[in-house]
């Protein structure tokens, strides 16, 4: 785990979740994409800072997928008129012009995806940094 936390991986060990091979494949693509990424439990599930500024969390529940929330922290700031980075994979739903979520439903998805997700997650943590 390259940037992985001690309190992640406890609460990942304790963790009850049919999706649990899942939640690992996508900490594993997370933790890899960025060095400067903090990890840590918030809103009950792994999430994702650089520079103090929480960024990308997962969503664990309900059970049926994993979705990755792409966000520009807990405080609400003004919206911007377009999308913070473009999507050219698809992988990403866009809930606001700040906010959008990936939905995995298997390893294997991850697996196949994972450079993409990786490439989103860099693009999302500058834009996201510009946008504060």
């Amino acid at each position: 785990m390259e940037n992985g936390s001690k309190e992640v991986s406890n609460f990942l060990a304790e963790l009850e979740h049919p999706l649990k091979e899942l939640i690992l494949e996508i900490r594993s693509a997370i933790t890899k994409s960025n060095p400067g990424l903090k990890e840590h439990i918030k809103w009950n599930a792994p999430s994702y800072a650089i520079d103090g500024e929480d960024r990308v969390t997962m969503k664990l529940f309900p059970p049926k997928n994993i979705q990755v929330v792409f966000h520009t922290g807990a405080k609400p700031k003004k919206q911007p008129t377009e999308r913070l980075i473009t999507d050219t994979a698809g992988i990403l739903k866009w809930v606001a012009n700040d906010r959008a979520v990936a939905t995995f439903k298997s390893k294997e998805e991850v697996q196949r995806k994972a450079s993409e997700f990786q490439k989103i997650i860099n693009s999302w943590l500058k834009a996201s940094a510009k946008a504060d």
